[in-house]
């Protein structure tokens, strides 16, 4: 069918080039014709007449009456346009372009307007040609030119003119009958070429369906269509083996893509790896909180395309990929203020480089659990070290208590000076015992009583527990709690003791009043209960200190309620953490994990303060 189109294509070209090539042809011819019969008008002798030759007006004006009268010039021109298809029409000018003689009489004497030359359109393709004649234009006209000297100096023009509408009209009933001969070669061709194809293509269509067969995994339907032994049926056994073998890979790759899909949707960290070619094909869940994209836009990608060039990450990773260096561990900063650690390692085998892994991991997480084991560390040696030293001090410290009541029996009359100064020892030597058995019971291991709570329920009874005090201080407390139950097992009178003293700790900050906000809330597998003050926050100096038992910056405070929370908190696998802005006041965040009822699972298991000591 391409072969008959190009044929009919050529035919229409040669056949339309041949018509343009006729009608220059034919102008030409007419041209020269005209030039012959003028030559002799023009070589005429002028000085017997009464004409200056020095004056090329009076030598035109009489060349132009030579001319007219010229009985076989005009002949000719009268003959030129009623003989040829395609010529409009025929004139000669002088070297201004004024018509010294025309086929038509009334452009005598006037300049004629500069037309295109026909030899252009002749040269210029077939392209050009048909544009002329089927482009939409208006009728044009072109020219055919040739010169006319008088002597050695040049006097004028013959011009022929060839009218595209005629040319069209010339070559209408050729190029109809050319095209009805082609589109119904190139519709044979069609009719042909599908039942050679379909006749030719057959056993391919046979064998696509047994390639549907195997990729839908019937195998019987296989079985039953292999008895052939012509060539189909060599092919056909073949695919049959393949297929097997295809599903074996299959069944093996859709187990390890199972396994690794359930691995990557686990990791914390932000895993690509890619090709040699450096493109994404393998990306894990938390890599999308990292990059900001989903991991349909990052498989298959550069990362050129994945990291924009100019954000902090862009900047640390395609620098060294393009170079190939490995990056070792690298903390940056994005544009958003967080701060994510980054590695970059190629992988290598038999010393070729075959892909590269990229990780991504969350650098706050990884110090906030850094410093969240450094405080753990951090008051396990203190419990130790107090646990040492208020067994050392009790001992003495009751020793001391009797013998100053044996003292005070023996001096039974003593001057009232004396027995004041007796009393305060006794009243110090209480208060050091209290801080002692504070100490004791700091330390002791807590047997936890655990029972099934809703933390709404709890909160309500922190907010009625709490209102004296915030009425005292002028501090209005505002509750927000969601409809959903937050069911917990925990010991009830620590968690609300701990979550008591952060609030109260809250109220005392505010002392010329506010308001303080407290909000329980699901976050994932545990709640979230917020607690948030409107004083003059915490300064940045003290921030790592304010878990440690007994600091405080209050005149009367004793340094044990930030202590004792974050250890209930620990107590019950929870965390207690805080953000703290100079001036606008501090939020607390207490995480204690849901229960089995709530969770669906598994609940985490609360511990006792011997296995929070030995962790």
């Amino acid at each position: 069918m391409v072969i008959v189109a190009a044929l009919s294509a050529l035919f229409i070209s040669e056949m339309v080039q041949k018509r343009f090539q006729e009608a220059d042809e034919t102008s030409q011819l007419v041209a020269h014709q005209i030039f012959r019969v003028a030559k002799g008008a023009l070589e005429i002798d002028l000085s017997s007449a009464k004409v200056n030759l020095n004056d090329p007006a009076q030598v035109a004006s009489a060349i132009q009456e030579v001319l007219q009268t010229d009985y076989e010039l005009n002949a000719l021109l009268d003959s030129v346009v009623g003989d040829s298809a395609t010529i409009q029409d025929a004139a000669i000018t002088d070297a201004r372009g004024q018509a010294l003689l025309h086929t038509n009489a009334a452009m005598f004497g006037e300049i004629l307007p500069k037309r295109e030359d026909f030899s252009e359109i002749v040269n210029g393709g077939i392209r050009k040609q048909l544009k002329v004649i089927y482009g939409g234009r208006p009728s044009q006209v072109y020219d055919v030119r040739l010169p006319l000297l008088r002597g050695d100096k040049p006097f004028g023009e013959v011009r022929v003119g060839v009218s595209t509408v005629l040319l069209k009209h010339q070559i209408q009933e050729s190029m109809q009958s050319a095209l009805l001969l082609s589109g119904g070669a190139i519709f044979l061709s069609m009719l042909v070429a599908a039942v050679l194809s379909n006749l030719a293509l057959r056993p391919l269509a046979a064998i696509s369906r047994r390639l549907d067969l195997i990729s839908s995994g019937q195998t019987e339907a296989l079985e039953a269509t292999s008895g052939r032994s012509d060539e189909y049926g060599a092919v056909s056994s073949k695919i049959e083996r393949l297929g097997r073998q295809m599903r074996d890979v299959k069944e093996v790759f859709s187990a390890l893509k199972e396994n690794l899909d359930q691995m990557m949707a686990n990791l914390q960290d932000g895993v690509i790896l890619f090709t040699s070619d450096f493109r994404a094909v393998l990306v894990s869940a938390s890599a999308e909180r990292f990059v900001g994209k989903p991991r349909g836009e990052i498989l298959g990608c550069r990362p050129v395309e994945i990291f924009s060039a100019g954000s902090a990450m862009g900047r640390a990773i395609l620098p060294a990929i393009h170079t190939r260096t490995p990056v070792d561990l690298q903390e940056i900063e994005t544009e958003q203020g967080s701060h994510i650690q980054i590695s970059l390692d190629f992988i290598e085998e038999r010393g070729d480089r075959i892909g590269a892994l990229l990780t991504l991991r969350d650098a706050e997480s990884v110090h906030r659990i850094e410093d969240e084991i450094e405080l753990s560390r951090r008051l396990a040696a203190i419990g130790r070290l107090t646990s040492g030293v208020a067994h050392e001090v009790k001992n003495p410290i009751n020793a001391i208590v009797v013998h100053l009541e044996v003292l005070r029996q023996k001096l039974r009359e003593i001057d009232p000076d004396t027995r004041r100064h007796m009393d305060v020892i006794g009243s110090e030597i209480h208060r050091l015992d209290r801080v002692v058995q504070t100490l004791v019971d700091f330390t002791r291991p807590v047997d936890l009583r655990l029972t099934e709570m809703d933390l709404r329920k709890l909160v309500d009874d922190v907010v009625m527990l709490a209102s004296p005090a915030a009425e005292q201080h002028q501090v209005s407390i505002q509750k927000q709690a969601g409809s959903e139950a937050l069911l917990a097992r925990m010991d009830v009178d620590l968690v609300k003791q701990a979550i008591l003293n952060i609030v109260l700790n809250g109220v005392q900050a505010m002392p010329d009043g506010g308001s303080l906000r407290l909000a329980t809330q699901r976050d994932g597998d545990g709640a979230l209960i917020t607690v948030h003050d409107q004083g003059s926050g915490i300064p940045e100096d003290i921030r790592d200190k304010i878990f440690n038992l007994y600091f405080t910056t209050k005149k009367d405070g004793s340094g044990i309620g930030l202590a004792m929370a974050y250890r209930v908190v620990q107590l019950h696998h929870g965390s207690l953490d805080f953000t703290s802005v100079s001036g606008d006041g501090t939020t607390f965040f207490l995480r204690i994990p849901l229960s089995e009822s709530m969770n669906g699972g598994e609940s985490p298991r609360v511990a006792s303060e011997d296995s929070v000591s030995k962790a």
